[in-house]
């Protein structure tokens, strides 16, 4: 049976994965990319010793989704897990950065939260599940579950590290969906936690990874085994559906596929297909993304204390002008010199509209300002770099299922167009390529994966 040839439009994760997963399973495949490089945010670059990252700075492969694939691409070796000092995470409440327990019972013998909040705590396992068919805010989950206290601290920071948000817009179903599983089958957290220790499902957590040479070493690696398959500086202009295909058009050209996937910002895809069906651009529309400016700081000699740890994240009741610092040089001790140390701020997100924009000078100030009020540096750097997004995480609001519902019935009068991407079942690069592997499997059904060899050819 002939393939259908597909063009895969965004040369991000998702359509690299995409394009790889499909080429491997013989189906004819382009992929299409408005800019001059292939990895979308993923961006590496080693300066002054130095490796630095524009996007993400790690994943935690649950499922093993991304090692999987760097085997078959032969970067196995490559695979960088975080240090041991990168599970060590900390918070900074009440004026002051407080380890965060790595269980939750000692959470009660901590000073992350005051004695008080630690009663409210202790009444969790007498929490009543949420009302069926709401779709409910991470916020109001957490009240019902840990208290006030405890939501505006851990939960508000937890969230933070991921999507950089608004606890109270957040859809619980959507971003922690975990959560939202635990609490329909079991009521309680304690009480489902208590069960799977039980059944012995209770896994450790995965521990953080990147690669030797920074994040962009996997996208290289996809483009490198897709080659010619990927053409760069082509911005797609319209889309119009033909006999038996899609018409792609852009700036000096166009072709026939048989199917299309739109694997951009929801935003950029609505621009591409509200001239045929305004509905769905409308539902993409509303999947906004909050910006976020990343400040990298870097010294040589390290700083003396040095930084150990993942990072600290401020939660939103601190009223801090930062999101989080992250102990690069600690937790990936690879990205550094010898005697360096490498802390990435990041500024904006849901809370911080007003500074992510401002100057660059004035942008370094304020970070400046915060290290020195979190964790005493008062020593200016060696290495400034900035790196600024204004459209970076996409956010899984209240209504987010309810839209992508609305966008699968409304696609299912435009036969073969699909959406791919970090906007959709998971923002994290291991989300992103566990849903288009799943999709490859979708559009070109396979009884086994394909050998090693024929995945990286």
């Amino acid at each position: 049976m002939p393939q259908l040839r597909t063009a895969i439009v965004g040369a991000g994760i998702s359509g690299l994965t995409l394009g790889w997963a499909l080429r491997a399973r013989g189906t004819p495949v382009t992929v299409l990319e408005s800019s001059e490089r292939v990895g979308g945010q993923i961006r590496s670059w080693l300066e002054e010793g130095f490796v630095l990252e524009a996007g993400p700075n790690g994943f935690l492969d649950r499922d093993g989704a991304v090692a999987r694939v760097a085997g078959a691409l032969g970067i196995a070796d490559r695979f960088r897990p975080a240090s041991a000092a990168g599970d060590r995470r900390a918070l900074f409440v009440r004026g002051k950065v407080r380890t965060l327990p790595s269980k939750p019972p000692e959470l009660l013998r901590s000073d992350i939260v005051p004695w008080w909040a630690k009663l409210r705590l202790l009444l969790e396992p007498l929490s009543r599940r949420g009302p069926t068919g709401v779709d409910e805010s991470l916020a109001r989950f957490g009240r019902r579950h840990f208290g006030r206290h405890v939501t505006e601290t851990l939960l508000d920071a937890v969230q933070t590290g991921i999507f950089g948000g608004d606890s109270e817009r957040l859809s619980l179903r959507a971003a922690f969906p975990r959560l939202h599983e635990m609490e329909r089958n079991h009521r309680s957290l304690l009480l489902a936690a208590k069960a799977m220790r039980a059944k012995g499902t209770r896994a450790a957590p995965p521990r953080l990874a990147s690669f030797e040479g920074g994040l962009e070493t996997l996208p290289r690696a996809l483009s490198q085994t897709l080659g010619d398959a990927i053409r760069l500086g082509v911005r797609v202009r319209a889309l119009e559906p033909v006999a038996g295909g899609w018409q792609l058009r852009w700036d000096g050209g166009g072709e026939r596929f048989e199917r299309v996937v739109l694997a951009m910002p929801p935003r950029v895809s609505a621009e591409l297909l509200r001239p045929l069906d305004a509905s769905v651009a409308t539902a993409l529309e509303a999947i906004r993304a909050v910006p976020i400016s990343v400040v990298h700081l870097g010294w040589r000699p390290a700083l003396d204390p040095d930084p150990q740890g993942f990072g600290v994240l401020v939660p939103a009741r601190e009223r801090r002008r930062v999101l989080g610092v992250i102990f690069v040089s600690s937790a990936y001790p690879f990205r550094a010199p010898g005697g360096g140390t490498l802390l990435t701020t990041l500024v904006g997100g849901a809370h911080g509209a007003q500074w992510v924009g401002l100057p660059d000078e004035q942008l370094v100030g304020l970070v400046r300002e915060e290290l020195e009020t979190i964790l005493g540096i008062k020593r200016p750097p060696d290495l400034v770099r900035i790196v600024r997004w204004a459209h970076a995480i996409p956010q899984y609001e209240v209504g987010h299922h309810a839209r992508l519902d609305a966008i699968a019935t409304a696609l299912r009068n435009h036969p073969r167009l699909v959406l791919a991407g970090s906007a959709y079942r998971g923002p994290g690069i291991s989300d992103c390529v566990r849903e288009s592997l799943a999709l490859a499997d979708t559009i070109a059904p396979t009884t086994a994966a394909p050998p090693a060899s024929a995945a990286a050819g």
